[in-house]
């Protein structure tokens, strides 16, 4: 009855706006994780960030590698005179007459400010680690503390976490380092990047919300950090709900911000119509996280969502209509994997007892090779992509998708095969993970089916093997899931990454390094074995192996040596690859304009216009 009810209240509150040919209804699952352009770092924050706020080029069209201005008027090349120094030195000349939403002037200065912010606020699990990468060839700027003045992060505070003497000093000289990187030139604004990075382009488009463009004014006056050099520590790491931009927005794209209602998942945006270029055709939108399926699906059969998730294995459920534009085989840059946590959080709910006893698992239990392989047998992948996925995904071998450089179609698959399972168990933890059994949770976020069908088959097929093992399910909404396993809380997580640019290193950085995105959700004994040196790989660690594949100029070597890292990979079950989606979009055939682009996190409205929806 609950159930029902909620039902026929969003469809009643949703009919209101879509009986509004002004107004497009986008019926999604989730909602925001954050709407801090600095922190947010996944595809429903990215998909609202992305029509509010601007960068200073994108991508043309459907291209990957070609680029138009935004907020620059022209994209820096080397024949224009703006790429110079041998690739070091980018020169962005900065649009006049741009206004943010709250009517202040874009500036020069407010390019600066919004990548200084960036870099100093450096949020742990958030993007900024790609324009740390890129400008200055470190990770974050606790490392490049220690790169620069040869103090540690930790050294330069007390146990109350007051600055000790000397402190400020230190904060001046990185500030300084930082603003001498980024540098306001008259109308331009002039990037000094420490070595020539070729995705740096990549890195700061129009679709990556860690190049949006802040109203330095603004963000002063709302709390954030207040431009000056010896004070940006107070704001480093700051808290994702602590910080003022969790639920506020003010860009210069071609939608304000009006709403972000948490309880409905709903986000609100209405079109600027002071916008420098044309006004939005569509007039408001609404973003709306609805997890049940067929609440989706009947808002977009009745016309009251233009666009819908509708997950593959359901399509058939909606081909027939002739209202639906359903489009198929589109090209991704994505791949969804399982991971494990080597290390899981002290007080984790999701361990049982925290022991090997039967009534749990230690909170180190898939530092085992043999754990992580039994799981990596026992689920079935082929049921996964042809009947959840209904054929729309293909297998891969490890995090790297089909179409990068370093791909390799030649190494092994991971098989569904329950003895190989039970011979890893038997094994695992010198036989007394078998012996006395174990219970854990699996997690997925709520209104993904793909996930949840994979939680299902560990929970169903590691249960059929022993009777002393059990597996719980849990699903969770998308924030509550998402800040699990960046607390390092799950025993297990199934996630997927979307390009943030697209080279291998985005990828295999990302899953594979102890300083990439995914590391914290890994654990400390992951980092551990990934940095240590091996034998088997020449006296380097997988960690070196991966940041010489990065730097490496020569495409032959560098997809040599991303062969090298896979097999590694592979061979210790790191992690589990599911799939690599195939894409598909659907959305009623009154909406047109919209555009294929593997690096955009969602929809484009500002193309979109309609036709005969009334």
């Amino acid at each position: 009855m609950k159930k029902l009810l909620a039902f026929l209240m969003v469809v009643f509150a949703v009919v209101l706006f879509a009986a509004d040919p002004n107004t497009l209804v986008d019926a999604t699952i989730g909602e925001p994780d954050t709407l801090d352009p600095h922190l947010a770092y996944d595809t429903a924050s990215g998909e609202v960030i992305y029509q509010v706020y601007e960068n200073l080029i994108q991508y043309k069209g459907s291209s990957l590698n070609e680029f138009e201005p935004r907020l620059a008027t022209e994209v820096p090349t080397v024949e224009n005179g703006l790429i110079r120094d041998g690739g070091k030195t980018y020169v962005f000349p900065i649009r006049k007459g741009v206004k943010f939403h709250n009517g202040n002037d874009l500036t020069p200065e407010d390019v600066e400010y919004s990548f200084e912010r960036a870099l100093l606020y450096n949020p742990s699990g958030g993007p900024v680690w790609m324009l740390w990468y890129s400008i200055f060839g470190t990770w974050d700027v606790t490392m490049f503390v220690e790169d620069l003045t040869g103090k540690s992060w930790d050294e330069l505070f007390d146990e109350e976490g007051n600055p000790v003497p000397g402190a400020e000093e230190v904060f001046k000289q990185v500030y300084d380092a930082v603003d001498k990187a980024i540098e306001v030139d008259g109308d331009n604004v002039v990037f000094h990047l420490a070595r020539p990075y070729a995705p740096f382009l990549n890195v700061i488009a129009q679709g990556g919300s860690w190049g949006a463009i802040l109203d330095k004014e603004w963000c002063i006056e709302i709390g954030l950090w207040d431009g000056q050099p010896t004070t940006w520590w107070k704001w480093h790491d700051q808290g994702k709900e602590e910080s003022p931009l969790f639920t506020q927005m003010n860009g210069t794209g071609p939608y304000k911000f009006v709403e972000w209602d948490r309880a409905q998942q709903k986000v609100i945006l209405e079109a600027n119509e002071n916008y420098w270029r044309e006004p939005a055709k569509i007039k408001r939108v609404i973003i709306w996280g609805i997890d049940e399926y067929s609440t989706r699906k009947a808002m977009l059969e009745k016309g009251d969502a233009d666009i819908a998730y509708i997950p593959t294995q359901y399509l058939d459920q909606v081909r027939g209509n002739p209202d639906i534009e359903i489009i198929e085989g589109l090209p991704t840059l994505s791949v969804t994997v399982l991971g494990f946590n080597w290390t899981i959080k002290e007080g984790s709910k999701y361990v049982g007892s925290g022991k090997l006893d039967g009534n749990g698992i230690p909170l180190d239990f898939f530092s085992d090779v043999h754990a992580r392989k039994a799981i990596a047998h026992v689920i079935n992948y082929d049921a996964l992509i042809n009947e959840v996925l209904k054929g729309f995904g293909k297998r891969v071998p490890t995090a790297l998708p089909e179409g990068l450089l370093g791909f390799d179609p030649s190494l092994p698959l991971y098989d569904f095969n329950l003895f190989k399972a039970r011979q890893e168990l038997m094994q695992a933890w010198n036989g007394e993970a078998w012996k006395k059994g174990f219970k854990f949770s699996v997690a997925y976020n709520l209104g993904n089916e793909a996930r949840q069908r994979t939680a299902e088959m560990v929970k169903m097929y590691l249960e059929m093997l022993s009777p002393k093992i059990k597996v719980d399910v849990v699903g969770l909404q998308w924030p509550t899931f998402l800040d699990a396993t960046k607390r390092g809380e799950l025993p297990i997580f199934i996630l997927g990454w979307l390009a943030d640019f697209p080279d291998p290193d985005n990828f295999i950085f990302t899953y594979y390094d102890s300083k990439g995105d995914y590391s914290s959700r890994q654990g400390a004994k992951f980092r551990e074995f990934v940095s240590t040196p091996m034998e088997e790989l020449g006296g380097k660690s997988l960690d070196e192996l991966i940041e010489q594949a990065a730097a490496e100029t020569d495409a032959a070597k560098r997809a040599e040596l991303y062969a090298q890292v896979q097999k590694f990979v592979v061979k210790y079950a790191i992690s589990v690859p599911l799939y690599q989606p195939i894409g598909v979009r659907v959305h009623r055939k009154w909406l047109k304009g919209w555009y294929p682009n593997a690096m955009r996190p969602g929809d484009d409205y500002y193309a979109y216009w309609f036709e005969g929806k009334e």
